[in-house]
C-alpha cells in the first residue's frame, strides 16, 4: 500500500489539568484531500501542531511520509508545508520579498525561487499586490501569501489549519482551485475545519475529532454513512444531535424585559 502520509500512535497532550489530545491513533493516506473536522476546542489545532513539529507531545509518536517528526525533524520539515492558525508573517516585507526569503531559507536557487514566486503570485491573484507590505494585506491576501510560502518548495504533504477562516468568497475560490490542482498531482492536503459543507465539497477522506479523541475516520462516504449530509453525521458522532439550544431562554425575544 506504500507509505502513509501521516501515521500517529498514542498521541497525548495536556495543558495543566486539561487534556487537549487523549491518546489518538490515526493513519492518513497519501495522495488524498483530507479533512480533520471537529467543533471548537476538539483538539484539531493541537494535533496539527504536534504532527508538524511545532508542539512537542507528552506521549506518542508521529511519522510523516515515513520519517519521525521528532527524531528526524530536518527531513520532515523539508517534505511538508504548513499554514498554521494565527499565521505570523514578516510584515515589513512585501509579498514578493516574503516569498524570496522563504525560498532562500528552503535552500532553493535564487532563479528558481523567482520563477516559482512569479507563478504563485499570478495564480493566487496577488501579482498586483506583490510589492505592497504584508502588514497592509487583507485577511484573504495574508492567507494566500502564507499558502504561497507553504507551497514554494513543492512539499509532499501540506497542512492547513482553518485555511478559509475569515476569507472572502473570491479568495476562497482561488485557494480552493490551487489546492485541487496540488492534490491532483498526487500530493496530500490535510486541513482542519469546523465547516462541514466545505469539507464535504473538498475532501475525499475525513477524520472526526471531539474532546481530544478521534470519533470516526475513513473515506467521506464511509464516515457519512446513511446520514443525508456530513453535517448530520458529524452532529451524531459528537453527540450534539437533538440539543435544544434555546430551552432555557424563554425570556429571549418578543420585546419582553
Amino acid at each position: 500500500m506504500g507509505v502513509s502520509a501521516v501515521r500517529v500512535r498514542g498521541l497525548w497532550k495536556r495543558f495543566g489539568q486539561q487534556v487537549a489530545v487523549a491518546g489518538i491513533d490515526l493513519e492518513l493516506p497519501a495522495g488524498k484531500f483530507i479533512g480533520l473536522v471537529g467543533p471548537n476546542g476538539a483538539g484539531k489545532t493541537t494535533t496539527l501542531s504536534m504532527v508538524t513539529g511545532l508542539l512537542r507531545p507528552d506521549q506518542g509518536s508521529v511519522e510523516v511520509v515515513g520519517h519521525d517528526v521528532w527524531r528526524d525533524p530536518v527531513e520532515v520539515k523539508a517534505r511538508i508545508g504548513v499554514l498554521p492558525e494565527g499565521l505570523r508573517l514578516f510584515e515589513r516585507l512585501s509579498g514578493r520579498e516574503l516569498l524570496a526569503y522563504s525560498g532562500r531559507l528552503r535552500g532553493l536557487p535564487g532563479a528558481e525561487v523567482d520563477k516559482r514566486a512569479t507563478q504563485l503570485l499570478d495564480v493566487l491573484d496577488l501579482a498586483g499586490a506583490q510589492h505592497k507590505l504584508v502588514v497592509d494585506y487583507s485577511t484573504g491576501m495574508r492567507k494566500k501569501i502564507g499558502l504561497a510560502a507553504a507551497l514554494l518548495h513543492n512539499p509532499e504533504v501540506l497542512f492547513l489549519d482553518e485555511p478559509f477562516e475569515g476569507v472572502d468568497p473570491v479568495s476562497a475560490q482561488t485557494i480552493r482551485g490551487v489546492l485541487e490542482r496540488y492534490t491532483a498531482s498526487g500530493a496530500t492536503v490535510v486541513f482542519s475545519s469546523h465547516v462541514m459543507e466545505l469539507v464535504e465539497s473538498l475532501c475525499d477522506w475525513v477524520a472526526v475529532m471531539a474532546a481530544g479523541r478521534i470519533r470516526a475516520h475513513g473515506p467521506l462516504a464511509e464516515v457519512r454513512g446513511d446520514a443525508p449530509s456530513l453535517q448530520q453525521a458529524f452532529l451524531e458522532l459528537v453527540g450534539a444531535n437533538g440539543r435544544d439550544a434555546g430551552a432555557d431562554l424563554d425570556w429571549l425575544g418578543g420585546g419582553a424585559r
